[in-house]
């Protein structure tokens, strides 16, 4: 019998555990303590600022305090400077010669804490100081002086702690300082034990990805061990060099020849917003560039890709020499600017317009500003991607995508890595998903051979993409990565590693996948479903902060070629960037502390301000000086008699109004009659003229459901099905009554007021509620039981809609239980349908069940709000309006009540103003009217296919112009043309299913 424990009862250990127990211990005992041979002291002073970043010439010029290493600094969101002298000693190198600085950190990932920008006197950066990346380089021998920028900024994500935190909002977050200032010093790096260092790092993380009783394994467990041998524990720095020869024919075994070939591209994901404010950003960015062109002088073959323009015109705005020197790297192709957007935006919520800008506003100032133009579309991180979104990129010159938040399904996989993704009108992109599964690698052992695991094309293609560098709240690769790569360059055990940058990945992944396999339709994200739902206020300043600027576009554009007005381009392009930033994938998605909500709903007012203003300037020119009541109608589709896109006398609204019959209310017009009951639900809702009943029998409508709302993790982020177990209808009102033209219900929940405004106009009952919220941990839904026999429904998203099933067959299908729609949703029989309208509602629910008749029918509900904790526990807290329609209908009548929510009528008074474009069919919609973005004064108008058929229109214009193009997203020609029509001033278009189409009339000028 074999006794497998010893006395003590551990369990014995083999041979290989112990070495490598030895080898980790030597390392972490004796090699890291001898990367530094030499330390000095310096003298340190620091300024706390005590309030916003002041800019380093005021830094530089303000008196300072003696400051001790080991005091503590920096309460939450401040900056303290510190001034450090010190001297590098006459016989030191420069490669060894550095400050170390550790300004108290955690030991957590950068970008999450402390960080701090180190200046030259001059005011030129030298880098940024992070955790793991925490040493500056010094100057030649002699005197040398150092301002340290340090920034407090809180850590608000503790891994897997999802608590709520006063520290996001600064008027809660506290005077107590976060941090102590741990180490300030001058150090002598040995290059050699250095060099040791990742030499014993690449092996040994390789030790633990390889198979436990290969011959690899151990030839490198007896490698390690006899560095231990060869090196005297007590002189580090003389044996160095002999524990590095050592290990050397374990770092020269070569790859096998089938090991996958990973384009390794610097890369460094800052969050435009997040868990710190966009004014932190700012200063994220040039910390991060700066250690980037740090590393590009010290490494030839290295590469770095960033995306979002917004964030160098943030750099060139607050670090113009630092921006010089990245617009330098970049003419040298060593900076890449990436992905053509804004900013990395979420694609779920915003509008086709705001999607196709967000590629506007980026690649022109990229081609601007660098005269590069990229190819492929950059979003690793959002929660999921818009089946829209293909034609779209395609439309804006980009070929390729990239993103890896896939890899996050909660249920499952996405059955490629390498793949022609297809959108709702037939483009494709050619997409890949970093196998890695993250875009924060550090080129470790662990992150390559995931990469090896999970790559779904093995046998067909070996090019994969590798992102290294710290991420999300910036930092960047690090010189220890940039080692790793150049150790595994062709490594026995490991990817084939090469520096590369995009482009070049993709046209080796293209070239080699002749036929790769097709995706079609979204990449729906299944985690982070609250998005759809947080933080209600920054949704509905977005809504209605596109269809602002479609209006400003639209009537500016008509003033100036009708009637001379001087278009307002700089200030259209300034509300646009506004816009376009705040729709990045923490801050529309709701995700992201009190302080980013607060400043977003300030920022929505101010573009409010500015766009009505522009929008009366140009609508008074039009209108000049009749007295004439008056409507402008900036949607696509006439309103109350005013014609689409034209300013013109308005009838009447034809509401309906209540009456009793006994104990239930009801509101009837000629096409539909709701019947309304005491606990303030819908019994009826009849469709007069199909003369069929909308609810299931016995069934009531328009019931408002407060449910659980705890997430397991990620409180912003997610909502779980299990939590819509436990919930309850508000079905006791404290009043349901007429008021005028409508039956008004009102409940108290809590400390919570809804009140709900029924109306009836032109065949649809109008919802109109206004809440005032204070629940917590609570998901308020609104819920249709709908008498239909369907098996999917249909959901307006960019450009068109898309059908999604809402049974159950599959895990796919049960997965998918809160989906983004933008105007309305459709579901509907052969025939007859019904049509959910919304003026700022993105979340939705539909679901085929059984009604308690054992009949089939479908429950539509509409997420309204939601109240999370984390990361800002006063989220959506306050007064809310939401507006919902429902009527019997199909998709052409869902899309025009679409924009009729989203644009309602402008009164004034004046003189009449015919349409300044018509159109001849209702699915070719106008979703954009403006002037040509390079000031030539030529008109754009952007159509797209709304009902998913083929349309033949004719377009018809109310100026003059010599001729008409056919262009892309950035207003230059794509050699496509159309006719001229039959009438004067006319196009012939000819639009398959959703297709998007920009039009540019040269020349306009009023009709003579």
């Amino acid at each position: 019998m074999t006794d497998d424990s010893n006395p003590n009862g551990r369990a014995r250990l083999d041979a290989e555990t112990l070495a490598l127990q030895r080898v980790r211990r030597f390392t972490r005992f004796r090699i890291q303590p001898a990367l530094y041979r030499d330390r000095r002291a310096v003298e340190i002073s620091a300024w706390r600022v005590g309030g916003e970043p002041v800019p380093f010439a005021d830094a530089v010029t303000h008196e300072y305090e003696p400051f001790d290493v080991g005091s503590a600094w920096g309460r939450a969101w401040d900056t303290v400077w510190f001034d450090v002298r010190g001297e590098v000693p006459s016989d030191w190198m420069p490669e060894e010669a550095e400050l170390v600085v550790d300004l108290g950190f955690s030991g957590e990932q950068p970008g999450f804490q402390a960080e701090a920008t180190a200046y030259r006197p001059d005011g030129t950066i030298v880098k940024a100081i992070e955790p793991f990346n925490a040493w500056v380089p010094l100057p030649e021998p002699g005197p040398f002086r150092l301002l340290l920028e340090a920034a407090a900024n809180p850590m608000i994500q503790v891994p897997y702690e999802y608590e709520p935190t006063a520290l996001g909002d600064r008027a809660t977050a506290g005077d107590e300082p976060l941090y102590r200032l741990e180490r300030v010093e001058v150090a002598r790096r040995d290059l050699i034990v250095w060099e040791l260092l990742q030499d014993v790092v690449t092996l040994d993380g390789l030790v633990d990805v390889l198979p436990r009783d290969g011959v690899r394994r151990a030839d490198i467990v007896h490698a390690l061990e006899r560095m231990v041998d060869v090196m005297d524990p007590d002189d580090i720095s003389g044996t160095a060099e002999v524990g590095r020869a050592a290990l050397a024919p374990a770092l020269a075994a070569t790859a096998a020849g089938s090991a996958l070939r990973v384009s390794a591209v610097g890369h460094a994901h800052i969050d435009s917003a997040w868990l710190w404010p966009t004014r932190e950003t700012v200063r994220k960015v040039a910390r991060t560039f700066a250690n980037v062109l740090d590393l590009l002088d010290r490494d030839p073959e290295f590469v770095f890709a960033a995306s979002s323009a917004q964030q160098y015109l943030w750099l060139k705005e607050s670090q113009p020499e630092l921006f010089a020197r990245v617009r330098a790297a970049v003419a040298a192709g060593r900076f890449r600017p990436v992905g053509g957007m804004w900013v990395e935006s979420d694609t779920n919520m915003p509008g086709g317009e705001a999607l196709a800008r967000q590629f506007v506003m980026g690649k022109r100032f990229f081609l601007d500003e660098f005269g590069v133009e990229s190819d492929e579309v950059w979003l690793p991180d959002s929660f999921g991607y818009s089946a829209a979104l293909p034609q779209i990129a395609r439309a804006a010159g980009a070929r390729y995508f990239v993103t890896q938040k896939p890899s996050w399904n909660e249920t499952n996989r996405l059955p490629y890595s390498t793949f022609e993704w297809e959108g709702i009108d037939g483009s494709r992109v050619f997409t890949h998903l970093p196998p890695a599964e993250t875009y924060n690698s550090d080129l470790g052992a662990l992150d390559l051979a995931r990469t090896e695991r999970v790559f779904s094309e093995k046998g067909t293609a070996r090019e994969v993409l590798g992102l290294f560098g710290w991420g999300d709240g910036g930092g960047g690769p690090t010189r220890e990565m940039l080692a790793q790569a150049s150790r595994k360059r062709d490594l026995e055990g490991s990817p084939r590693v090469r520096l590369s940058d995009p482009h070049s990945f993709f046209e080796a992944a293209r070239a080699e996948l002749t036929a790769p396999p097709v995706w079609v339709g979204e990449m729906y994200l299944e985690l982070h479903r609250g998005t759809l739902v947080s933080q209600q206020k920054t949704k509905r300043g977005n809504r209605h902060s596109e269809a602002l600027l479609r209006e400003a576009e639209l009537w500016s554009a008509a003033a100036s070629l009708l009637r001379g007005v001087p278009y307002p381009a700089a200030e259209l392009r300034e509300a646009w960037r506004s816009v376009l930033l705040l729709q990045f994938h923490d801050i529309l998605p709701g995700t992201s502390i009190a302080w980013v909500h607060q400043d977003a709903e300030a920022t929505y007012a101010r573009v409010a301000t500015a766009l009505n203003a522009i929008i009366d300037a140009a609508l008074r020119a039009l209108a000049g000086d009749g007295d004439v009541p008056l409507a402008a109608n900036a949607s696509p589709y006439a309103q109350r008699g005013v014609a689409a896109m034209s300013v013109q006398p308005a009838v009447a609204a034809a509401t309906a109004t209540p009456r009793r019959d006994g104990d239930l209310l009801v509101i009837e017009d000629a096409a539909l009659r709701v019947v309304i009951d005491g606990r303030g639900t819908f019994v009826s809702m009849r469709d007069l003229v199909a003369d069929r009943e909308v609810l299931p029998e016995g069934m009531a409508g328009g019931v408002l459901q407060l449910l659980r709302d705890t997430p397991r993790e990620w409180d912003a982020w997610d909502i779980n099905e299990e939590d819509q177990r436990s919930g309850a209808e508000l079905l006791t009102p404290v009043a349901v009554e007429i008021d005028g033209d409508a039956v008004v219900v009102r409940h108290e929940v809590g400390r919570s007021r809804i009140q709900m405004r029924a109306t009836v106009a032109d065949g649809r009952v109008d919802l109109a509620f206004d809440i005032d919220w204070r629940e917590s941990q609570k998901l308020l839904k609104l819920a249709f039981p709908l008498d239909l026999r369907a098996d999917r429904a249909a959901s307006e998203i960019q450009f068109g809609h898309l059908h999604r099933p809402i049974h159950r067959n599959t895990s796919w299908d049960s997965a998918r239980f809160e989906t983004v729609a933008h105007r309305w949703v459709h579901v509907g029989e052969p025939g007859w349908g019904i049509a959910i309208a919304n003026d700022v509602v993105y979340g939705h629910d539909l679901r085929t069940v059984q009604a308690p008749s054992n009949r089939p029918m479908v429950v539509a509900r509409l997420s309204l709000l939601r109240a999370p904790r984390y990361p800002d526990p006063s989220a959506d807290q306050g007064v809310h309006s939401f507006t919902v329609s429902l009527r019997p209908g199909g998709i052409p009548e869902a899309v025009v009540d679409g924009y009729r929510q989203s644009l309602p009528l402008r009164t004034l008074r004046g003189t009449p103003l015919a349409p300044l474009l018509e159109v001849s069919h209702p699915a070719v919609v106008v979703e954009a009217v403006k002037l040509a973005e390079d000031g030539s004064g030529d008109l754009v108008v952007r159509v797209y296919e709304a009902h998913g058929t083929r349309a033949h229109a004719t377009v018809t214009t109310a100026v003059e112009w010599d001729a008409v193009e056919v262009t892309d997203l950035l207003e230059r020609p794509t050699g496509d043309t159309v006719d001229r029509g039959a009438a004067p001033r006319s196009v012939d278009l000819h639009l398959r299913p959703f297709e998007l189409r920009t039009l540019r009339f040269r020349s306009p000028r009023p009709v003579a």
